[in-house]
């Protein structure tokens, strides 16, 4: 097994959403409960990127895998998870752009590839939505599938080779966009 931090490449866990659009915001909170609940080896980070658009180069670039966390338009009931590996996310061109802040995984991947400075491993943990509209509040149906989306980040650094153990005492999620709120079910 490759060390997270071979060769001075680390591993990334990315949580990508608008925490102000309701369940857009699964990312940022997958992020978040890892954070607080993981102690992550060195040569992992964990970072809430936000709505990064077409500037998600410099979180990718000469990463030695990235896992990304976000919602996904797909078939299916709000909740549900859905796992992408690099291929499949760049199984069909880039579609039209609809926003600004519309993540530009396939494009930025594509870009680092040609750049030479691209992940070897990519993994897209997302979750369908049920509701995508200004609000901090998740839906029911998001918010009970943060664990199953935590676990699915923690098995794939464990696959990586990544040193991850879950704490003794977790932290409680206090993210800045829900101060004064509760956290998820799933957030210790």
């Amino acid at each position: 097994m490759k060390e997270a931090g071979e060769e001075g490449r680390e591993v990334r866990v990315l949580g990508l959403g608008n925490v102000l659009m309701g369940d857009d915001a699964a990312g940022p909170w997958v992020v978040e409960l890892l954070r607080a609940g993981w102690h992550l080896g060195p040569g992992v980070s964990a970072v809430d990127v936000g709505t990064p658009g077409l500037d998600l180069v410099p979180f990718l670039a000469g990463a030695r895998a990235i896992v990304l966390v976000d919602t996904v338009k797909s078939k299916g009931e709000p909740g549900e998870l859905r796992l992408y590996r690099r291929d499949e996310i760049l199984k069909h061109a880039p579609g039209p752009r609809t926003s600004p802040h519309d993540p530009g995984v396939k494009e930025t991947l594509l870009y680092l590839d040609f750049a030479g400075d691209g992940p070897e491993e990519v993994l897209l943990v997302g979750i369908v939505p049920g509701r995508v509209e200004k609000g901090l509040e998740l839906t029911p149906a998001v918010e009970a599938a943060l664990p199953a989306a935590l676990e699915a980040v923690v098995a794939e650094l464990g696959r990586l080779g990544c040193a991850v153990e879950r704490r003794p005492d977790p932290a409680r999620p206090r993210p800045w966009w829900a101060a004064g709120t509760a956290p998820p079910a799933g957030g210790g």
